[in-house]
């Protein structure tokens, strides 16, 4: 064929052939790939997690009356909805983990437990936590009542929001020193705040609503306050909240600076250079069941003494969906891990309404103020 011709034929030849090569390198670069890895997502070994798959979906369901959120975040319940949102959104742009960052979720503290029955039952589910969040599991003989820094006689009436096991505590406050944190958005912990700051407690009280905190910096002159019984503490205000998800690798804070960004337990007491939270109260409305499971994955939750905590019921909860029957279920599961950790309840109070996930209860409170003390502290 002579040369004129060639220089005509050739580049349509060329044409022809990219796409069956291209074909080949795809088909090259997906035989290559181990069988196991494209259809599992876990490593040929069988030794490492590509990605992780979590039972308990961690989005917000329509079908519980709540739009959904950016995968992860629990926002800032408490706020108006609309500000919420917006606060939700800024928080998520600031390098927390997403989904498939995070450890698997049942790797340390956290087991999701059986059914309670042989068949999933939503009736066999609720039965089975309400022994959790209303039958007190210790007897304490001296307990701290609200707005009290002196023991009393331990009293089981459910008109007291909270106690505290004080068998400890009975020593004058200038010989034992103790750190109390209170995370609340309605001012609800004031009883809290008064009880151990009479003790003698330095209490950090975060908020994320707080305008007067000036960015949550440990040491900076901010309100103080005095128990009316003898014992004095400082009160330390922050401008933030929790968060379930610990922020991305390479994301680093000055040590003893918090700033308003929301962060985890283990963080924010690293922050502050604390290796033990003797009293911590916390209302998180409705952000608690993953707050918990938190606690449990980072061991955070060896680290705290007296724990009061609010759990609400009338709806599954910031980022936990599922059937009802599955959340209940996930719910008895995180509390079964604290006691699993060495809590024990202490007192009960039930909260206003009888619904659980929208559905009329006879026996069940939409909410409970609970009071634990960890035994093997």
């Amino acid at each position: 064929m002579p040369p004129a011709d060639l220089r005509g034929v050739l580049p349509r030849v060329a044409i022809l052939l990219i796409p069956p090569i291209l074909i080949t390198i795809q088909l090259m670069v997906v035989f290559r790939l181990p069988q196991d890895q494209r259809d599992t997502g876990t490593a040929a070994d069988g030794t490492g997690i590509v990605y992780s798959v979590i039972s308990i979906e961690p989005r917000m369901s329509a079908r519980h009356g709540t739009a959904s959120t950016s995968a992860g975040t629990l926002g800032l319940p408490g706020v108006g909805r609309a500000e919420g949102a917006e606060e939700m959104e800024k928080l998520d742009d600031r390098g927390y983990e997403d989904e498939n960052e995070m450890p698997t979720r049942q790797a340390r503290g956290f087991v999701l437990q059986s059914w309670a029955a042989e068949e999933p039952s939503f009736t066999a589910e609720l039965n089975r936590i309400l022994p959790f969040i209303s039958r007190p599991q210790v007897n304490c003989s001296r307990v701290l009542s609200p707005g009290e820094s002196q023991a009393s006689q331990a009293s089981g009436s459910p008109d007291l929001r909270w106690l505290l096991c004080a068998e400890e505590w009975l020593l004058p406050a200038e010989k034992k020193t103790c750190v109390a944190y209170s995370f609340s958005m309605d001012g609800g912990d004031a009883d809290f705040i008064k009880t151990v700051l009479g003790l003698g407690c330095e209490v950090h009280r975060f908020d994320p609503s707080y305008s007067n905190a000036s960015g949550g910096h440990r040491g900076n002159s901010l309100a103080s306050s005095h128990g009316d019984d003898g014992g004095s503490g400082v009160v330390i205000d922050h401008k933030m909240w929790l968060e379930w998800r610990s922020l991305r690798k390479g994301t680093h804070r000055k040590r003893g600076i918090l700033g308003s960004v929301s962060q985890t337990l283990r963080d924010i007491m690293q922050a502050l250079s604390h290796h033990k939270v003797d009293f911590l109260y916390a209302d998180l409305l409705s952000a608690e069941w993953r707050i918990f499971q938190n606690w449990m994955e980072q061991g955070t939750l060896l680290s705290i003494q007296h724990l009061v905590a609010t759990v609400h019921l009338q709806w599954a909860g910031f980022e936990v969906d599922g059937t009802n029957e599955e959340v209940v279920r996930y719910w008895f599961s995180i509390l079964h891990g604290l006691k699993a950790s060495g809590f024990q309840l202490v007192h009960s109070s039930p909260g206003e309404g009888r619904s659980v996930l929208k559905q009329s209860t006879a026996s069940t409170h939409s909410s409970y103020t609970l009071s634990w003390v960890n035994m093997e502290n």
